[in-house]
Formats: structure tokens, sequence, C-alpha cells
């Protein structure tokens, strides 16, 4: 069989592609070896998304009292919890699959071993394409220390089949996804501490965002501990765990239950890249900005080369590959990049910090606002927050935003709207809000 590309893997990079490739005429084969959906939609973002609201949900039902709502009583069922999310998932799934029930796309389940740039084999059968994108995700990485391969230690994949609550975690790595589940699990009742070796959690966010969350969580009940590496994992008796780490040249230990082991994901290469001549390092596979590797018709997207790990970097990344094989431009920005943490309260970010700026020698000027200013974020209860604006200090054009507060994930867009149309500090001086709304404070802080 012979289709006009390849596409191993049918995660969001994987099944989003299929479908812009098919939708524009071109017939698709599309490999998966396990569910559709990939990572972020069976083991990330969905899941840890739908656990957020139910610990949402729980933090409002705790603050009733300020809301004049008084004598509420309540009690978690965290079976029912992961039942809800399995549901969620297993909903998703069915869409994605019929979304790949396009004529122009044939879905293969299995996995695909490459044996040529045009060609894999599968199941026991030979398929020819002219193009090929893999698109093979990532999986979780693991520290190299002692006791990592406890049964208490978890990744980030086995947390989510929990079906009782522990009552202690320790999480390794003070990251987007350890911080998460650390908010989640935090609200969900379980003593919660994190051990992460950079000075400050979340090392990629703006220093003021990363502090300020780790403030609240820690106010919130959660031991936060930076600048702390962790030498060991030693099994007690019960089953339970002892982490072991340094910490100012210290020696600490913390008692737990479960540990997850939350440091970062590692590509997933697929079988076959050295066959094909397919460059690669440990980082990913290497790729040009469009998505092409170094053998002509072979393109990677997604967590495999290691670009930028989240999903909707893979689904914009694929549909470049695709414009690039059909020989169109298009005016797609992968600089302007969105992401966020969906911690209590979220933060997010787009563009680059002022730190980053001064060590480059880039001359900014950083606008900022408070969420204890915004009439919607007072009415909610929820005036925890700052919002930053980067703007370039000669032409004010708009250079980075950086968010902690409730909505932060969706506020960020706006400013990523504007990013991509290379808009100044002046043009949005200029651009009415609606009041009383969250939006506001982004208007706040360019005024």
């Amino acid at each position: 069989m012979k289709s006009d590309i390849i596409i191993i893997g049918a995660g969001p990079g994987g099944y989003e592609t299929a479908n812009y490739a098919a939708s524009r005429g071109l017939s698709v084969t599309i490999f998966e070896m396990s569910e559709l959906g990939g990572t972020c939609l069976n083991r990330g973002c969905i899941p840890t998304k739908t656990l957020c609201k139910n610990a949402e949900v729980l933090n409002l039902l705790q603050e009733a009292t300020e809301f004049g709502i008084s004598d509420v009583v309540f009690s978690v069922d965290f079976a029912k919890m992961i039942e809800r999310k399995n549901n969620v998932v297993a909903q998703l799934r069915e869409g994605v699959a019929m979304a790949l029930k396009h004529p122009n796309i044939t879905l293969v389940q299995g996995e695909a071993a490459i044996t040529s740039a045009k060609s894999v084999v599968c199941n026991g059968e030979s398929y020819e394409c002219d193009n090929m994108i893999i698109a093979t995700g990532s999986r979780p990485k693991f520290l190299p220390v002692e006791g990592v391969d406890l049964p208490c230690v978890l990744t980030s994949d086995e947390i989510l089949e929990l079906d009782t609550l522990p009552k202690s975690l320790c999480i390794i790595g003070g990251g987007v996804i350890g911080l998460e589940f650390a908010s989640i699990f935090n609200s969900l009742g379980v003593e919660v501490t994190v051990v992460e070796f950079c000075k400050e959690v979340l090392p990629n966010f703006d220093s003021d965002v990363a502090k300020r969350l780790r403030q609240i969580l820690v106010k919130k009940g959660v031991a936060l501990n930076v600048g702390a590496g962790v030498s060991s994992i030693v099994a007690n008796e019960d089953g339970t765990a002892i982490v072991k780490y340094e910490q100012k040249g210290k020696s600490l230990e913390v008692a737990c239950e479960k540990v997850l082991m939350a440091v970062g994901r590692a590509p997933r290469l697929p079988q076959g890249l050295d066959t094909a001549g397919v460059e690669y390092s440990p980082r990913g596979i290497l790729v040009d900005e469009n998505m092409l590797t170094n053998v002509s018709g072979v393109y990677a997207i997604g967590d495999v080369n290691a670009r930028c790990m989240l999903a909707h970097a893979a689904t914009f990344q694929g549909k470049r590959a695709v414009n690039t094989i059909l020989g169109e431009k298009d005016n797609i920005r992968l600089d302007v990049m969105p992401s966020a943490v969906f911690t209590t309260p979220e933060a997010s970010m787009v563009g680059v910090t002022d730190s980053y700026c001064k060590e480059n020698g880039v001359e900014v000027v950083v606008k900022k606002a408070f969420f204890r200013a915004n009439g919607k974020a007072v009415a909610m209860n929820e005036t925890d927050g700052i919002l930053k604006l980067v703007v370039g200090a000669t032409d004010g054009k708009i250079l980075g935003c950086h968010i902690l507060g409730v909505h932060a994930a969706d506020l960020i867009h706006e400013v990523a709207v504007l990013m991509n149309k290379d808009a100044t500090i002046d043009e949005l001086k200029d651009i009415i809000h609606a009041h009383p709304t969250l939006g506001e404070v982004v208007l706040m802080a360019a005024i």
C-alpha cells in the first residue's frame, strides 16, 4: 500500500496532521501502537485537567463560608473522580477515532518500524509513501538514582491510574508536571512535598510568577524544597518510601506513601531511524524550521523533536510540515508559543522574559498589573495574581507576557494574538475591553 504521507503516531500532532493533510486532498496512512490521542489525551493534558476541575470544586466548597454559604458538608470519593476522568478520556478518544474515519485516511493499529525514508513495516505488512512524518511523542524521564524502580515510585502515567488517595506524596521535580500534581493532590487533602533541583520552581517561567506561585502553594500547605538534589529513594517494610536529598550542604529526607517522578520527558524514538539515516540526539530528532530532518521527505513533529514539548506545538508543527510538502507558505509563528500551568491559581506565558532580555542585551520596559485591583477578580475572591508585559524599549513591540492568576491560561491568548501581529503597547492601549472582566488586567498593565 502506498500513500502520499505516512504518519507514525496518533497523538495530537499525528491525528491533527492527518486530518489537515486529508482535507488538502492528500492520502494518509497513520500508525498508532497504543491508544488514539497519545500522551496528551490519555496520560497528560486531558486527564490532569479533569482532576484539576475536581480540585477546583473542592476549593470552592472549602471557601463556601466566604460567599455566605454555611453548613456545607462533603466527602471525597476519589474512585469516582478517577471514573469521571476515564469517561472524559474515553469520550474524547472516540472523537479522535471518528475524525480519522476520513476517506483519505487509513488507520493502522500497531507499532511501525521505519525500513527506509519512504517505507515502514507494521504487523508484518509493508507500507510505502512519498513523505513521512514522525510523531511518536515522548515518555517520562527517571533520575539516575537508587530506588527509582521501587513499586511506590510512580510516573505521571501511573499516578493517574491510582484508585485510592495516598496519605502522603513526594514529588521529585518542580516543573509544570510536578506542580500541577502538587496542586491537585494538595486540594484533595494529601500531604504533598516537592523536591526541586533548581533554585526556583518552573525554571523556564518568569521569576516573579514562579516565586509568587511557590509562595501561594506553600501557604496552601505544600512543602516546597528548592535547590535540593535527590540522592536516593529507600523502601520501608510497609511499602512506603523515604526520599533522601541534599540541600544547602545538609542531608535531609522525607517519608511518604508514594513518590512521583516528574523530572521531564524524553523523546520516544521509533525503530529504524538509523536505517533511514535520520539524525537524532538524546534530546530528539533534529529538524529545521519546516520540521524537515536531514533526510529529504522525512519530517518529525512534537515531543520527538524536543523543540517544544506541548500538544499545540505538535499540532502546528504538523501543519507546517504538510504545508512544506505542498510547497505552500503559512503565517504560523512557532516563536509565539503560549503555554500554561494548571495549578491553583494558573500560570501562563508567551514570548520572552525580562531576565532573558537582560542576559541578551535587549532593552525592554516591563509593565505590571495586579489581580487585586481588578473588579472581576475581587468579586470572584481570586485576588492572588500578577500580569507582566515585556515591551521593546525603542519600538514598543510586545515581546512577552507572563501571568499568574485565575484563568491565566485563557488570558494569555489575547497577548499571543497581538504578538503574532507584531502589535505595540500603544495599539493595545487603544483596544476597548469589556467591564468588569479579567481581561482588563491586560489593559491595566498596558496603561
